[in-house]
């Protein structure tokens, strides 16, 4: 038999009557008005454009001098050999005392914009923007300075990043993938906030991955998605799918990445191990599974249309796929690991956030899908996440991290174990690709769009960020993205939202970001990323 699934409140106000934005002030504050259009790409600088009662604040951009520089980092946004260093997700701490700096005896505030940068070659790195200070010499500080001997940092595409505070560390994901396996080579980074930073990786015992999004829970977990490309159908290949024949696959790929939880044994320190799972979902009492030596099969699968068909609740739960223990030291891919032991694979998860005040038993996640339109225009395609979805997760309430090992012979009892997973919002050609994720307030979700060059181009638009009303599934543009001066002309690499994050910044644990205390007096902030690496604060006129 079924277990009977209890949900949240949160669950049961996603079909109550929609409440007025105005009577949810918590946030960044209601966002009412709408850009009416994306900006269509031209060859030439383009302002982006954000809601009528917003307006944006530089922070940092690209020629700002870093405080403390190191080998061939020197400025927030390229590398002295021009490399393009792509400042991305985002967070934001408000830290009850000075936590020092490379300059003895300064007062570097209270208020932090924490962010790692994105470029390979052992070359990426992590800065902090210290918002209390206005000189231009203090303003930006690096934290991981080159190594002496090799003249680098040992870091590479580093993407997601938190505060977990239950260690009271910083965390920060790398997105790397090997491209022949098609595996994420990608470390999770603990990094101390006290100067001088001090970094430990976590492959030992979360595995390595492509790793971008990174969230902790209530209870000390972390939750982690994964975004790498599947392989691509080979070019002219056709199949019948949902009884229609010859339907053209074009540039479809194959779901590749995994949505992950890592259970510690010790909350505190990561570093005594636990148990890293993997989201697996069921559809008609069996779960959806990666087949290495299926790639069609699994473009077409009558279980990925399921997937992603908006409205329908489809049961989960948690797969434990490794178990590590105190001081380990023998990395793992986690991704292979999630292959191997059943795992769902969606078409690119990029980030995840919890649902304010759902008390972390609800979260959403990105799945930017194929990013490119005659794929996305193939109805088949479409309903099997083309253009991307937003994906809500519900735990089930009173779950206590287990495997519930006495219903594995049973796949419907196995599958009601751990909550549902139901798609909020399926993509279209005017609202694709989602990629950062993020509450403004208590009802509206900010997911901003990485339809990549080649997407801009075929559509003739660039990228929105879009609050969505999770009462409703109303959706405003909130953000309509421009072109800097760098990233405008023809083949330079287009601007992108990136780094989207809403809170008031307190490392307590009863206002981590999902807890209702996180958006009192919150702030919000973006990037716009590549060319000039803008990074912008957004407030409410008048606030």
């Amino acid at each position: 038999m079924y277990l009977k699934l209890k949900y949240t409140v949160a669950l049961a106000a996603l079909a109550a009557a929609t409440t007025a934005l105005a009577d949810s002030p918590k946030g960044v504050g209601p966002i009412t008005f709408s850009v009416p259009n994306a900006v269509s790409p031209t060859g030439n600088p383009q302002a982006t454009l954000v809601s009528d009662n917003f307006s944006l604040r530089l922070l940092a951009s690209t020629p700002d001098l870093l405080e403390n520089p190191s080998g061939d980092i020197v400025t927030f946004g390229k590398l002295a050999t021009g490399a393009d260093t792509v400042p991305d997700i985002h967070t934001y701490l408000v830290l009850p005392r000075n936590p020092g700096g490379p300059t003895p005896g300064y007062d570097y505030g209270r208020r932090f914009l924490y962010q790692g940068h994105e470029n390979g070659g052992d070359m990426a790195y992590i800065t902090r923007i210290n918002l209390d200070v206005a000189d231009p010499a203090h303003r930006i500080t690096l934290l991981t300075p080159v190594d002496s001997a090799s003249g680098k940092t040992g870091l590479n595409r580093i993407d997601g990043s938190s505060y977990n505070p239950f260690t009271q560390k910083l965390l920060f994901a790398e997105e790397n993938d090997n491209s022949a396996t098609l595996n994420g080579t990608g470390n999770v980074h603990e990094v101390s906030l006290d100067w001088p930073a001090q970094r430990v990786s976590l492959e030992a015992f979360i595995g390595t991955g492509g790793f971008e999004g990174i969230h902790p829970d209530g209870k000390g977990n972390i939750y982690l998605v994964e975004d790498i490309g599947g392989k691509t159908a080979p070019s002219g290949t056709t199949a019948t799918v949902d009884g229609v024949a010859n339907v053209p696959l074009k540039s479809a790929r194959q779901p590749n990445s995994f949505v992950y939880r890592f259970v510690p044994n010790n909350p505190k320190r990561l570093q005594d191990g636990g148990k890293l799972q993997s989201l697996q979902v069921y559809v008609d009492g069996a779960p959806v599974t990666f087949h290495a030596n299926d790639v069609i099969g699994d473009i077409i699968s009558p279980a990925q249309k399921q997937l992603y068909t908006p409205g329908l609740r489809l049961p989960f739960k948690w797969v434990t796929i490794h178990e590590s223990h105190k001081d380990d030291t023998t990395p793992f891919s986690a991704t292979e690991a999630a292959k191997a032991a059943g795992a769902t694979p969606f078409k690119r998860p990029e980030n995840m956030t919890w649902l304010p005040d759902s008390h972390f038993r609800t979260f959403y996640f990105t799945a930017t899908g194929d990013t490119d339109a005659p794929t996305g225009q193939v109805p088949q395609l479409a309903a099997r996440g083309a253009w991307g979805a937003i994906i809500r997760v519900d735990l089930r309430e009173n779950e206590e991290y287990e495997e519930h090992e006495e219903h594995e012979e049973h796949h419907g009892a196995r599958a009601s174990g751990d909550g549902s997973v139901s798609v909020f919002v399926l993509g279209d050609q005017d609202h694709a690709a989602f990629d950062n994720i993020f509450f403004a307030n208590r009802e509206q979700l900010l997911a901003a769009e990485d339809r990549g060059d080649k997407l801009h181009d075929q559509l003739q638009k660039y990228d929105s960020i879009w609050a969505y009303n999770v009462r409703n599934g109303r959706a405003a543009r909130f953000v309509a993205l421009g072109a800097d001066t760098l990233a405008a002309p023809v083949g330079k690499d287009d601007n992108e939202p990136t780094g989207v994050v809403i809170s008031n910044g307190s490392p307590a644990k009863g206002e981590m970001v999902g807890m209702e205390g996180s958006l009192e007096h919150a702030r919000g902030f973006f990037t716009q990323q590549h060319g000039l690496n803008q990074v912008y604060e957004f407030y409410k006129i008048g606030r």
